[in-house]
């Protein structure tokens, strides 16, 4: 095998026709013969160049609607071939099959057509066979034949065989057959993926999983790791939709962040009211709504100013220049939202480092997906937790119902519990959380820590007592023992919102009419572990 190939022969067989000219007359000026197979032989020869068909060299037609074109030996010969095998050599010259130097492929639009919700029998016919077949071939070969999957890899090849002389090195296809074999797998993983949720196996005996590069991270969680970002294909609008305007660039940290931020603010519908979160490490800091966008950020950082310091801020609607302002007033790291008026980004422009970020929409917080959680030698997938509660769901379990505005603030307290790592307590009062204890091993001592936050933040601000004096609190669980509640309670909470389910719920509910408490239970939990 030698490290230098040269391209003689080039198969061209593409659905997305982009690129493919320029491609065609860059190989013809360098003397490359060209294969190609229906409409991208048409486009070629459209452009004035020499094309042979593919049914030329096999000497069979394409049939069955172009499903077989080019599954034949004188194709799949040509890209297997040995060259430096004198039986392969032999068994070339004996059935006249040429070598092909080059294959450019890229597949039928199977992910397109799952984008669009394609029915069942056009998703079926846009399942390349052909095309993975001679990708797989060629790569395999990548010792003497260059395999192109990408439109972005074609001025790359150009470059290679422009400063090789016509030919390609061995690096370079061996970079190229690791890309083929990444797409074949991306292929099918598609493909494996729709036809279980198609014919609905929930849990398929082998899953795959396929991402795309977005982009290259400085490093990980920390500096010693290495990471990267992958988008899924989807265009679900969220974290990897996002056009940046300014700023750094995005770290691991802060794309986990965001994606935290903008995903608990799209829980609460733009159209009733704005809203505005504040995340640090994953969890709130602050989460509110208000009469205006300026009013809700006001609201959610007034939750807990310290940590809101060098945090995510997440819009439910697009970035005013007033709102703007007030963020520019303290260190944040990235602010996301659907949009931002042309006065906001040259607020923002003033502070270099902030990053701002555009989608265009909000997160579909109720839609199908799948979560995908790493374990030593293995993956946890389960659905995301799409779970909703409203007003009708709620059982009141108490004495004393809770009143309508409290009904509020307790749904309003549920939606942001369901965001916080448990075990979550979370205090609202005005549709604002007012105190928040997040990820502790025991749920009296997230009472105690959002309670603790609250009376600090009551003493910064100057106010004469706690907002959590007469708020909504939410526990993610169900509370055990009364303890948890009852520190709700001395915190000022006077109406509560948990799932239920303890084995001691009634000796709970004694303590919460004892308390005067009103409390509603949900039915459903919300762990995030």
């Amino acid at each position: 095998m030698t490290d230098l190939y040269p391209v003689r022969r080039a198969l061209l067989s593409v659905s997305d026709k982009t690129g493919l000219i320029e491609l065609g007359r860059a190989l013809a000026g360098k003397g490359v013969e060209l294969l190609s197979t229906g409409g991208s032989a048409k486009t070629l020869r459209d452009a004035g160049l020499d094309v042979k068909d593919v049914s030329e060299v096999t000497g069979f037609p394409e049939m069955m609607d172009g499903r077989v074109k080019t599954l034949h030996p004188k194709v799949h010969g040509g890209l297997l071939a040995l060259r430096d095998n004198a039986e392969h050599v032999k068994a070339m010259d004996e059935h006249g099959i040429g070598g092909i130097d080059l294959l450019v492929v890229n597949l039928y639009p199977f992910e397109a057509a799952l984008a669009r919700g394609a029915d069942y029998d056009e998703m079926i016919e846009n399942i390349d066979i052909g095309g993975p077949a001679m990708i797989r071939a060629s790569a395999k070969n990548h010792g003497f034949v260059a395999t192109v999957v990408d439109v972005e890899d074609y001025d790359a090849l150009i470059a290679e065989l422009e400063a090789n002389d016509g030919q390609t090195t061995y690096a370079f296809r061996q970079k190229l057959a690791q890309i083929a074999y990444a797409r074949t797998g991306a292929y099918d993983a598609a493909v494996s993926n729709w036809m279980a949720d198609a014919i609905g196996e929930t849990a398929p005996r082998r899953r795959v999983v396929a991402g795309q590069i977005k982009q290259t991270l400085r490093y990980g969680e920390n500096p010693h790791q290495s990471a990267a970002f992958y988008t899924d294909g989807s265009d679900r609008p969220g974290v990897a939709t996002f056009t940046q305007h300014q700023g750094k660039e995005l770290s691991y940290n802060n794309i986990n962040d965001t994606d935290a931020a903008f995903e608990l603010v799209a829980e609460f519908d733009p159209a009733e009211s704005p809203a505005v979160a504040v995340i640090k490490h994953a969890n709130p800091c602050g989460v509110a709504k208000g009469a205006t966008l300026l009013q809700a950020y006001q609201n959610a950082f007034d939750c807990d100013r310290t940590s809101a310091f060098g945090g995510i801020v997440a819009l439910n609607q697009a970035l005013d220049a007033e709102t703007a302002k007030a963020i520019t007033e303290i260190f944040t790291e990235v602010v996301i939202a659907p949009g931002a008026s042309d006065e906001a980004k040259a607020i923002f422009a003033t502070k270099k480092n902030l990053r701002l970020l555009t989608t265009e929409g909000l997160p579909q917080v109720l839609a199908k997906l799948n979560t995908i959680r790493q374990v030593a030698g293995g993956y946890l997938f389960q659905d995301k937790d799409a779970g909703f509660i409203g007003m009708d769901d709620l059982k009141v379990v108490t004495e004393k119902a809770p009143t309508p505005e409290q009904m509020k603030d307790l749904l309003f307290a549920w939606k942001v519990a369901k965001h916080v790592k448990s075990n979550a307590i979370v205090y609202v009062k005005n549709q604002a959380t007012v105190g928040v204890g997040a990820g502790q091993m025991s749920r009296l001592d997230s009472a105690l820590i959002a309670a603790k936050k609250a009376e600090r933040m009551a003493e910064a601000m100057g106010l004469p007592q706690p907002l959590t004096i007469g708020s909504a609190v939410a526990s993610d669980a169900f509370f055990p023992f009364p303890d948890g509640l009852l520190e709700a309670a001395a915190a000022g909470a006077t109406c509560v919102i948990q799932p239920g389910g303890s084995m001691r719920d009634n000796e709970v509910i004694d303590a919460a009419n004892e308390a005067g408490l009103a409390m509603v239970f949900t039915g459903m939990r919300h762990f995030r572990h």
